[in-house]
């Protein structure tokens, strides 16, 4: 069973829209299973205090080292791979959900402020993954698009495990365009390999979609596809 555990400073948000549809079914049959922290709960002041200023000035507040720290070192598991929510992480993509969705277990924090206090991402080899070139309020919601796109990946979670194999993204390009019934709609048709019945062609032309759709929208995924 895929062990998630998020560190956060608000645990109502979780587990959210997990818990609904397939990912809800999957939580029920123990396929998945998450443990959420409440970090303001290990901190031992009276006024249960999780952050301060920053040394040097600036603006917001940081995070505490100590209180963080204290909040992993009584739940993380030797050897599991801890990730901090960052827009300074290293960007978080297909490969890696893939990655990470054959790991016993992860941890995720989530930030808040003005971000964390450096110490603490060092001495806990805490590794920096963010979700894309923007600024969150917070890392709840960055840390359930990670969690969403890593437990569709968990066999059974999905029900049919194939479900992913022709998703944007499994060979390095977006995906194709999909049509469903009625054939005809507002005077549009369907596109007539689609009905041929030929797989071979249907193949063929969902490639050929796929690049071309990939080379217009995302050029950075087309070069790296061409070199690949």
């Amino acid at each position: 069973m895929f062990q998630a555990q998020v560190f956060t400073l608000y645990p109502e948000v979780f587990p959210g829209p997990l818990s609904k549809g397939l990912y809800g079914k999957a939580l029920s049959n123990k396929l998945w299973n998450l443990n959420v922290i409440n970090i303001r709960d290990v901190a031992t002041d009276k006024h249960k205090t999780v952050d301060d200023t920053p040394y040097g000035g600036g603006t917001g507040m940081l995070l505490k080292a100590d209180v963080l720290a204290n909040a992993l070192d009584q739940n993380n598991k030797k050897g599991e791979r801890v990730f901090y929510l960052s827009p300074k992480g290293k960007k978080f993509d297909q490969k890696l959900a893939l990655d990470l969705s054959k790991e016993k277990s992860i941890s995720l924090i989530c930030g808040h402020f003005e971000g964390v206090d450096e110490r603490v991402l060092t001495t806990r080899n805490i590794e920096e993954i963010s979700v894309g070139d923007y600024i969150l309020s917070g890392g709840e919601t960055a840390a359930l698009v990670v969690l969403d796109s890593i437990l569709r990946l968990l066999p059974g979670v999905l029900g049919n495990d194939k479900s992913s194999h022709d998703e944007t993204f499994k060979n390095g390009l977006l995906e194709y365009p999909q049509y469903t019934k009625p054939q005809i709609w507002e005077e549009k048709s369907v596109p007539e390999v689609l009905l041929s019945g030929d797989h071979t062609k249907i193949k063929d032309w969902r490639l050929s979609q796929s690049e071309a759709i990939t080379r217009v929208r995302r050029p950075d995924l087309w070069q790296k596809y061409k070199k690949d």
